[in-house]
């Protein structure tokens, strides 16, 4: 029959928190994984349709500068003997009216493509908290592993420390919380 010593019982025990540890760490960047991931994906298609809100909206900003062009043109040889001033106001009218719409439609555009940013902003700083957070939980899953090959409490409570950390800064991702290290965000981009 074997006896268990003091320090064998000392050593499950160890091992069992460690592996306890390992588990709710490894659970909880698993879920979170899945919701950094999708966004990702949405910075990514929010970045595709600013870039194309900006191209829109500089499109509509050169054609406006262009009729407004004609239209000086057309100011300034409206005079010419042997021009039909009827064909000259009509086309003057057609291009104050391209110009009002031009006009209309870089405004609508330049606010989507600001709303566009604003939300990549967003989705940016609950990435980081997320990436924060993954980095944080693998520093603590490695501190258990060597804390139970070590036999060492201390490492082990730097795991937990670390893991809680990271649990934090995954909830904040999850829940909106405001919670993001700027110092360390900038550090590391």
């Amino acid at each position: 029959m074997d006896i268990e010593t003091k320090s064998d019982s000392a050593n499950k025990r160890m091992n069992s928190l460690v592996a306890v540890t390992v588990v709710i760490l490894s659970v909880f960047t698993a879920v979170s994984k899945i919701k950094d991931d999708n966004i990702v994906q949405a910075i990514q298609t929010a970045k595709a349709d600013s870039v194309d809100s900006w191209n829109e909206y500089q499109a509509a900003r050169m054609k406006l500068r262009i009729v407004e062009a004609a239209n000086q043109t057309i100011r300034l040889t409206a005079n010419l003997p042997g021009l039909d001033a009827q064909a000259v106001a009509t086309e003057r009218k057609r291009n104050d009216e391209a110009i009002a719409g031009y006009d209309a439609s870089s405004k609508t555009l330049f606010e989507k493509a600001k709303r566009l940013e604003a939300s990549i902003e967003k989705l940016n700083f609950q990435d980081d908290q997320f990436d924060i957070s993954d980095a944080l939980i693998s520093i603590a899953i490695a501190a258990a592993a060597v804390a139970a090959l070590t036999e060492s409490w201390m490492l082990l409570c730097l795991a937990w420390l670390s893991g809680g950390t990271g649990i934090v800064m995954g909830l904040a991702g999850f829940l909106g919380w405001g919670l993001h290290p700027d110092w360390l965000v900038k550090l590391l981009t």
